[in-house]
């Protein structure tokens, strides 16, 4: 998955960039953050997947709409079709609907271009819609976990979740000391908005 491979390619530059920052300040206080588990419990995340999960239904939809629209189109045509190779009829009006058929043809290959479009302009909406959620989850974590960073005076707070491309943790260990996952958690959440209210029990509706 995409927000897989881009955790791992974090967590790959910011350890190098931290085990040479290390060996040149060997005084340095790190924190860990558990970047995946912080991803998955901020509210924006879960709001922005399920704003996704409805867009994506309401794509579906449309494009079932279009489909079944097509499949008509394409039931017509196939009708004409028999009608234009009717042997019951003459000869001159055989040919005067094959005639009729060409516009309809051409109706047929538009609606099949058409579906192409929706369907790839549909993948490349959620893809944009995908990052743009990404980068702006991504922009609130790195905030906060700046701010509790320097708060605490760490000079480095490091990804503990991270993986090398080989799907091998990155940190082999991690005493869990300075880590600030919960109150960088507890940060995002602080301003998330009430839960919706449970829809009333009707009556005589057994739990």
């Amino acid at each position: 998955m995409l927000m897989n491979k881009s955790f791992r390619m974090i967590g790959l530059v910011l350890a190098a960039l931290i085990f040479t920052a290390v060996a040149a300040e060997a005084q340095s206080r790190i924190a860990t953050v558990e970047l995946t588990k912080v991803f998955e419990q901020y509210w924006k995340t879960k709001r922005a997947r399920l704003a996704l999960a409805d867009r994506k239904a309401d794509l579906k939809k449309d494009l079932e709409e279009m489909q079944e629209a097509h499949k008509k189109l394409v039931q017509l045509y196939q009708k004409q079709l028999g009608d234009a190779n009717d042997q019951a009829v003459s000869a001159e009006e055989r040919e005067k609907r094959k005639k009729a058929l060409e516009g309809k043809v051409k109706e047929l290959r538009e609606s099949e271009e058409t579906l192409k479009q929706f369907v790839s302009r549909g993948d490349a909406e959620l893809e944009q819609q995908m990052r743009r959620m990404m980068d702006d989850v991504l922009k609130d974590i790195r905030d906060a976990v700046a701010a509790k960073g320097k708060a605490g005076g760490f000079t480095f707070v490091v990804d503990s979740s991270a993986e090398a491309l080989s799907r091998a943790p990155v940190f082999l260990y991690n005493s869990g000391e300075n880590d600030l996952t919960a109150v960088v958690i507890d940060q995002l959440n602080a301003a998330a908005p009430p839960e919706p209210a449970a829809a009333p029990e009707k009556a005589g509706e057994k739990k």
